[in-house]
């Protein structure tokens, strides 16, 4: 057995053309979603990259692994305690770890680790490639690598490789020689001049005015970037830069593939293609970033070919990304580790017959402090700490009407909020029921305890300069109000 986990950090589905995207964005990444399943409602349970990547590689929610954040203690593991062996459980329990005893020679080629100082991350990897700008890569960074340990290994069988790109990520950085592929076609037109303005009068870090987080400071090295947006001419070259980036790294894809082709090893291997997190583009006012627990930030894609499995079909039941673990355990016909908490879902592949979860619980505690309940056409978000965007507690969006979360209706909907939070508190109190051996504590009231959200630490007073600079002083005292201990 050959898979290839193509690893696309910060990727939308609905920016995906076979995902049905105007913009034709994927063709390479098509013609495998073509041969396999393409997985409509996956998300995952813990945004953004570093919570994410936690989950899919310890199969465990953020809740129980400690990690939910970007620093402080919510960005380290959590030791096994007193009942750790000579080895620690990620010996045998980490994703890659359970594919190596499966026999598959497992091999990973990025930044990640790098980036986040996460080296559990290679638990379980016989070959690191580390593509040395931790998550600053280009395609043309990535893809050499690949191709060289293709070019010398691809022959061989069973082995794993996961390759991780970073093209989508923000800063949008594909190379200028690469031109603009969409420079002549339609923008989405959800977004509109009136919608933009909105945007432009609201706080918060990567909202209108602020791309560069909490300015609009502009950096020259990514021309592709736009750092505020005045206007549709600015929105045009924020979408374009990200779809460009997509259509980039996609081309690089390409040269991967056929690489495999010309090994004469594509045609009967698996191949597994998703992300850590999704991107807003405006959804909830916030342009160009993963930093809240809805709908576009947690949305991933997943499409596997896997041999012998259906083709063309399409699966729309709701996943957590931390349900592929125990999938590949079912399909590989090996034992899942205990310690995972994810739901196999492999009968979508091998018979197309739909499985799913009846709702799921998704958190993000790096940007914001948040827990959301997903599910039927729902999403309600619970707000613990806003990270300066002043969100009410509640908010709650019905995607099927409302996909791009402009019309928050928690005010006229009170009953199905009830049922959120009911979903929410029984979610909670199972996990807490469930946690790991001298743990007692809920992660993300720890980020609240060490000051909040990693990316909203220390700013707010700073920020409150700007706000009234640009004619938002309205919104200045209510965030004093609401974070008094930022101003002291």
């Amino acid at each position: 057995m050959r898979i290839l986990y193509l690893d696309l950090d910060t990727l939308r589905p609905d920016h995906l053309s076979c995902y049905g995207y105007p913009r034709r964005t994927s063709p390479h990444l098509d013609l495998i979603a073509a041969q396999g399943v393409i997985f409509d409602q996956v998300y995952c349970a813990d945004a953004p990259c570093l919570p994410s990547r936690t989950g899919l590689m310890t199969g465990r929610f953020g809740i129980h692994t400690g990690v939910v954040g970007h620093s402080g203690t919510s960005a380290d593991l959590r030791i096994d305690g007193p009942q750790r062996g000579f080895r620690d459980s990620l010996s045998t329990a980490s994703l890659p770890a359970v594919l190596k005893k499966a026999g598959l020679h497992t091999v990973y080629v990025g930044g990640f680790a790098e980036r986040h100082s996460s080296w559990s991350y290679y638990a379980g990897f016989r070959e690191i490639h580390d593509t040395g700008k931790g998550g600053m890569e280009s395609a043309e960074d990535v893809t050499p690598t690949a191709l060289d340990w293709i070019e010398r290994n691809a022959g061989r069988d069973n082995w794993y490789l996961h390759i991780n790109y970073w093209d989508p990520h923000t800063p949008y950085r594909a190379p200028e020689e690469f031109g603009n592929p969409f420079e002549n076609e339609l923008l989405p037109t959800w977004v509109t001049e009136d919608i933009l303005e909105r945007h432009r009068d609201i706080p918060g870090p990567h909202t209108a005015q602020e791309l560069a987080m909490f300015d609009n400071h502009i950096d020259p090295r990514y021309p592709r970037h736009p750092w505020e947006l005045t206007d549709m001419s600015d929105l045009r070259r924020l979408i374009d830069g990200y779809d460009t980036g997509i259509a980039f790294m996609d081309s690089h894809i390409g040269q991967i593939f056929a690489a495999l082709q010309q090994e004469g090893v594509l045609d009967d291997m698996a191949i597994i293609i998703s992300s850590d997190h999704g991107e807003n583009m405006g959804e909830l006012g916030i342009y160009a970033e993963h930093a809240t627990a809805d709908h576009p930030t947690c949305h991933i894609p997943l499409i596997m070919r896997w041999p012998g499995g259906m083709q063309g079909t399409r699966e729309a039941g709701l996943h957590y990304q931390l349900d592929l673990g125990p999938t590949l355990a079912e399909l590989l016909g090996i034992t899942a580790p205990e310690t995972w908490e994810g739901q196999s879902f492999a009968e979508a592949i091998r018979s197309g017959e739909e499985s799913g979860r009846e709702s799921l619980v998704l958190s993000q505690c790096a940007h914001v402090c948040q827990r959301s309940v997903r599910w039927e056409n729902w999403l309600y978000i619970r707000t613990y700490h806003d990270g300066f965007h002043y969100f009410p507690d509640e908010m709650l969006f019905d995607l099927e009407n409302d996909h791009y979360e402009q019309m928050d209706l928690a005010q006229d909907r009170p009953e199905i909020c009830r049922m959120a939070v009911q979903q929410l508190t029984t979610w909670h109190d199972q996990m807490m029921a469930r946690m790991p051996d001298g743990y007692t504590d809920d992660p993300m009231r720890i980020v609240l305890a060490e000051g909040g959200p990693t990316h909203a630490r220390g700013q707010l007073k700073k920020y409150c300069e700007r706000l009234k600079a640009t004619g938002r002083e309205r919104f200045v005292e209510a965030l004093a109000k609401r974070h008094p201990n930022e101003f002291q």
